[in-house]
C-alpha cells in the first residue's frame, strides 16, 4: 500500500486536533482552577501527551486524592497503549530506543488512522497525525491556564467536558452485554466504596476489577 506521508497525516489530524484543543483549554482552565501551578499544567500536557490519563489524575485530585491514586489511575487508563505499542512496533524503525521514543506519538486516532488494515502501519502519515493534534493539546492547555480566574467555568461549559469525553469514550467501548456487564460491575465498586474509602481508591478498584474481567473474557 503506498505511503501517504506526513504531510497528509497533518491534514487529515487537523480536524481531530480542533476537538482536542477545545478538551486542551477545559484541562487547563480546571486544572488551575483546583491549584495546579499553570507552568505545571502546561508541561504536563507537554509532556504527558494523554487526555484521558491527565484527565483521570485530574478528577482525582479534584476529590481530594493523593498523587499516588491520580498516578495509579492515569496508567491505568492508559494500559491500552501497551497492546497498541506492540502492534505498531514492527512498522516503527531504528533500534528499540528509537523506537520507543517513535511510539511516544501514538494516540488513539492517529493509531487507528496509520493502520494499513494488513497490520502493519503508515509510520509518517502517523507522525504527521500526531503532530497535529499534539501541537493543538500543548496550544490549548496553555490558553486554558491564562483564562482569568474570574470568569466562571460553568458559564462556558468547560466543566461538563470532562464527563463528557469520558462517558464518549464508554460508549465506544460498551459493544455487547460482555463489556456493559464488566462496566456495570466496575460503576458499582465504585459506588459501593465511595463512602468508605478515600478519595481515588474506588476508581482504582473498579478500574482493576474491569481490566481484570475484560481479561479473562479475553
Amino acid at each position: 500500500m503506498a505511503e501517504r506521508g506526513f504531510r497528509a497525516g497533518l491534514r487529515d489530524g487537523a480536524p481531530y486536533g480542533g476537538a482536542v484543543f477545545v478538551l486542551a483549554v477545559s484541562f487547563g482552565v480546571v486544572a488551575t482552577d483546583l491549584g495546579m501551578p499553570p507552568a505545571a499544567a502546561v508541561v504536563m500536557s507537554a509532556v504527558v501527551y494523554s487526555a484521558s490519563g491527565q484527565l483521570a489524575a485530574l478528577g482525582i485530585v479534584g476529590a481530594g486524592g493523593g498523587l499516588l491514586a491520580a498516578a495509579g489511575a492515569a496508567a491505568l487508563v492508559s494500559s491500552r497503549f501497551l497492546p497498541m505499542g506492540l502492534a505498531l512496533g514492527p512498522s516503527l524503525r531504528g533500534s528499540r530506543a528509537r523506537r520507543a521514543l517513535e511510539g511516544q506519538a501514538t494516540v488513539d486516532a492517529s493509531w487507528a488512522m496509520a493502520a494499513r488494515g494488513d497490520g502493519t502501519f503508515d509510520r509518517e502519515y502517523l507522525f504527521g497525525h500526531s503532530a497535529a493534534q499534539y501541537v493543538l493539546w500543548v496550544l490549548g492547555t496553555l490558553l486554558g491556564v491564562v483564562v482569568p480566574a474570574s470568569v466562571d467555568v460553568r458559564v462556558l461549559g468547560l466543566d461538563v467536558v470532562f464527563p463528557a469525553f469520558f462517558l464518549a469514550i464508554l460508549a465506544g467501548e460498551v459493544r455487547d452485554r460482555l463489556r456493559l456487564g464488566v462496566a456495570l460491575a466496575g460503576a458499582a465498586i465504585a459506588l459501593a466504596l465511595v463512602p468508605v474509602a478515600a478519595p481515588g481508591l474506588p476508581v482504582l478498584a473498579a478500574s482493576t476489577a474491569a481490566l481484570a474481567g475484560l481479561r479473562r473474557s479475553g
